[in-house]
C-alpha cells in the first residue's frame, strides 16, 4: 500500500433493537475510478483510507505513470488534486495517504528531481508544503508524510542529517518535533496518529530487523515485539495503525519471513492473528492495516497462490474475508483493504487480471 522505495463473501450479522430478532445482512459493494487513471499494468484507482463522513481518500496513476490526489466524497462525487512542485515524469506526482474527520488531506510528492515532500490539503482545498529542516534534498531524500489527525497534525519521516530516515510530528500550527526510536540504525518510520497525538511505526536496528513503537503525546516513546517476530533482516514487526484508545495494529515477519497480524492493546498486551487460508512463505500472509474506535481491524491476506483477499477482525477476534467484484485472481491480484472508519466502511484498492488498480467502497 505504501510506496516505501517501503488485499469470499462474508455476512455480517447485526443485532437491531431488542425486541427485533438479529438478521443477516450482506455488506454492499462500489466500485469507482478516478477519470484519468490508467488502464496500463499497475496503473488505477488506489483508495488508502476513509473518515467518519465517508469521504475516502487515495491517489490515482495516470496513463503516463504520474501520480494524482483524490478525494472521494459519500455521493460519489471525486475530486482530483495535485500538490504544487510535484513532477510530472514517470513515477513521481501526488501520494495522498492520510485523512482526518475534517476533510483534510495528507501525503507527500515527489518533484521533478525526485526529491520527497510531505503536503497538508486543507477542506477548502488548500495546499501547504511541509519540509523539515534539515532534510536532506537530492534524490528519494526529503519528506513524506501518512498520517493526520483530528487536530491538523501529521505524522511522517525525513532523511536527515544521519543519512537515515527519521520520525516527526507537525503540529497544524507548524511546529515540527523530530525523533528517532531508541536503538535505530537504519531509520525509524511513522505511519499513523490517533485523536490524542499518540503515533506508531517501526524502526530498523544494526540487523535491519524491525520493531514496533508507540509514541504518546507527551514524547515518551515505548517500543514493541510482536510475540513469534523474527530477528533477521527484513523480519520484525511493523505497527500501521492506531485508534482513539491507543489500539495498535499491524504485522510482524516471523524467522520465516511470513507475516502474521497482530493487535496490541494500550496496557502491551499483544495478540496475534492469522486468516485462514493465509499462506505461510516468504512475503506472505496476515497484515493488519487500519483500525476504527471499536477495535474492528481492517487488512488483507495473501494465500498460497499469491492472490490478495480483504479480510475484517472484529474486536473479539472473528475474522471475516471478502473480495471486491473485480478483482483478478492471478498472483499478485486480488483485494487489499486499508482503511476503515467507525461505522466500519472499509476502502482499499484491487487489483484485476490484467494488473491495473481499482477503488473499492465495502458498506457493513
Amino acid at each position: 500500500m505504501k510506496n516505501f522505495d517501503g488485499t469470499a463473501s462474508i455476512c455480517l450479522c447485526l443485532l437491531f433493537a431488542a425486541s427485533a430478532p438479529a438478521q443477516d445482512k450482506k455488506p454492499t459493494f462500489t466500485t469507482f475510478e478516478v477519470s484519468g487513471a490508467g488502464t496500463g499494468k499497475y496503473q488505477g484507482t488506489l483508495a488508502e483510507r476513509i473518515n467518519a463522513s465517508g469521504t475516502i481518500a487515495g491517489r490515482y496513476v495516470d496513463a503516463n505513470n504520474v501520480a494524482h490526489g483524490f478525494l472521494r466524497a459519500a455521493n460519489g462525487t471525486i475530486t482530483t488534486f495535485n500538490a504544487p512542485g510535484a513532477g510530472t515524469g514517470a513515477n513521481q506526482g501526488t501520494f495522498a495517504y492520510g485523512i482526518n474527520a475534517a476533510g483534510g488531506v495528507t501525503g507527500y510528492y515527489l518533484d521533478a528531481s525526485n526529491g520527497y515532500h510531505a503536503f497538508v490539503r486543507a477542506a477548502s482545498g488548500t495546499i501547504a508544503t511541509v519540509n523539515v529542516p534539515g532534510a536532506g534534498t537530492g534524490a528519494y531524500q526529503g519528506t513524506v508524510a501518512y498520517g493526520v489527525n483530528t487536530a491538523g497534525t501529521i505524522v511522517g519521516s525525513y532523511f536527515g542529517t544521519s543519512n537515515t530516515w527519521e520520525g516527526y510530528v507537525r503540529a497544524a500550527g507548524g511546529a515540527i518535533t523530530t525523533f528517532a526510536a531508541p536503538g535505530a540504525q537504519n531509520g525509524t518510520y511513522t505511519y499513523n496518529i490517533n485523536t490524542s497525538g499518540a503515533v506508531t511505526g517501526t524502526y530498523f536496528l544494526a540487523t535491519n530487523a524491525s520493531q514496533g513503537f508507540v509514541r504518546a503525546a507527551d514524547a515518551t516513546l515505548t517500543t514493541f515485539d510482536a510475540p513469534g517476530a523474527g530477528t533477521g533482516s527484513g523480519e520484525g514487526t511493523i505497527g500501521e495503525g492506531i485508534n482513539a484508545a491507543g489500539t495498535i495494529t499491524g504485522y510482524y515477519s516471523d524467522s520465516s519471513k511470513a507475516w502474521h497480524g497482530f493487535v496490541r492493546a494500550a496496557n502491551g498486551t499483544i495478540t496475534t492473528f492469522n486468516a485462514s487460508g493465509a499462506s505461510t512463505g516468504p512475503s506472505q500472509g496476515t497484515v493488519g492495516y487500519g483500525i476504527n474506535t471499536s477495535g474492528v481491524i481492517a487488512g488483507y491476506y495473501s494465500d498460497a497462490s499469491s492472490v490478495y483477499h480483504g479480510l475484517v477482525r472484529a474486536a473479539n477476534g472473528t475474522i471475516g474475508t471478502f473480495e471486491a467484484p473485480g478483482a483478478g485472481t492471478g498472483a499478485g491480484n486480488g483485494t487489499y483493504a486499508g482503511g476503515i472508519n467507525d461505522a466500519g466502511a472499509i476502502t482499499g484498492p484491487y487489483l484485476d487480471s490484467s494488473n491495473v488498480y481499482h477503488g473499492y467502497l465495502r458498506t457493513p
